[in-house]
């Protein structure tokens, strides 16, 4: 393997290596395979990894040939300045591919906790703040794990210790607040016609209960609903003509342990049994209080994170809930 060109940002090159083990017994591999990925390599070809150069690394394959070795295997590590076949960008982007997946599962819990906090910001108080701390605590040191191995500062990283940061931020506002015994509110009905050709606003980046509720709307309430997305402090300040659901303090939000889903079936008087067994599927996994367990929201779920993921037009993203909904729900008729 030539050392011409292309080398690493700093320029100190990479670390291959080498091994083959016995086949029996398979933990022997197993655990070969553990450090490696514990110490961030990644696998380049075959049963060949690498990592960038430096002198921590370059101990680490040291112990690891005499650990192979001790396991009646071959290993050999060399240090180059290029990979002759490869572009180092390619070889960066193997990198951050890998610490993206491993941040994948951080992500998703963080994303959950989201919803948590902005479940109580909305006015449902029942979710404790120290347990919410305690998990936030818990994750950011899951992601300070990755951060080590993040050798070259993937998008997926900075962008997840900005929520983190950004999440810190919200429990510690909320604190002061949530837990306390709340006053209990009843949801006043009112008469569908009064909301018919409305311009009905929410948040941005639809989830489960605004998506569900947006279907809701669309089919029960104003069939000529017009949705809008806005960020949350320019809702604020809409006209009084205009309808606003799923956000702090709006017309339509959650209230109690009530999602808004909920709030709407119930203040236009909405019943049949599909839409109660839908009721309880937003609920638990808008709220995450294990209230109904329903074993059919983490499918649900699932779709709608790989539309959120796909799609980075709101109302796209929307429309594509909104129809995944409508299966859901002709499903149950």
């Amino acid at each position: 393997m030539k050392s011409l060109s292309h080398k690493t940002e700093k320029g100190k090159g990479w670390l291959l290596f080498f091994y083959s083990v016995p086949s029996k017994p398979v933990s022997s591999r197993m655990k070969i395979w553990r450090k490696l990925a514990k110490a961030g390599a990644v696998q380049l070809k075959g049963a060949v990894y690498i990592l960038p150069h430096s002198e921590e690394h370059y101990e680490f394959f040291g112990w690891l040939v005499s650990e192979v070795t001790l396991m009646r295997g071959d290993a050999v590590f060399v240090k180059v300045d290029s990979v002759e076949t490869m572009k180092t960008s390619e070889i960066i982007d193997i990198f951050n591919q890998q610490r993206e997946k491993d941040y994948h599962r951080v992500t998703e819990v963080v994303e959950d906790l989201e919803r948590k906090v902005s479940s109580i910001r909305k006015g449902n108080g029942i979710q404790s703040t120290k347990r919410l701390s305690e998990a936030v605590e818990r994750y950011l040191k899951e992601y300070e794990e990755i951060r080590k191995t993040d050798f070259f500062s993937s998008k997926e990283g900075n962008e997840l210790k900005k929520r983190i940061k950004v999440l810190e931020a919200g429990i510690r506002g909320i604190s002061g607040t949530a837990g306390k015994e709340k006053e209990v509110v009843s949801v006043v009905t009112r008469n569908i016609q009064d909301y018919q050709g409305k311009r009905w606003v929410t948040r941005e980046k639809p989830f489960v209960d605004r998506i569900a509720s947006a279907w809701l709307i669309k089919r029960f309430i104003d069939r000529d609903a017009v949705f809008q997305f806005m960020e949350e402090k320019e809702i604020e300040n809409l006209d009084k003509s205009v309808v606003t659901f799923d956000v702090r303090g709006g017309e339509f939000t959650h209230v109690g342990d009530l999602c808004t889903f909920e709030v709407l079936l119930r203040t236009f008087r909405l019943q049949d049994k599909a839409l109660k067994k839908m009721a309880e599927i937003v609920h638990d996994l808008d709220i995450k209080d294990g209230k109904y367990q329903s074993e059919e929201s983490k499918g649900i779920e699932g779709i709608l994170r790989g539309l959120r993921k796909t799609e980075k037009d709101d109302r796209e993203a929307l429309e594509k809930g909104m129809a995944v909904i409508e299966l859901f729900y002709v499903s149950r008729i």
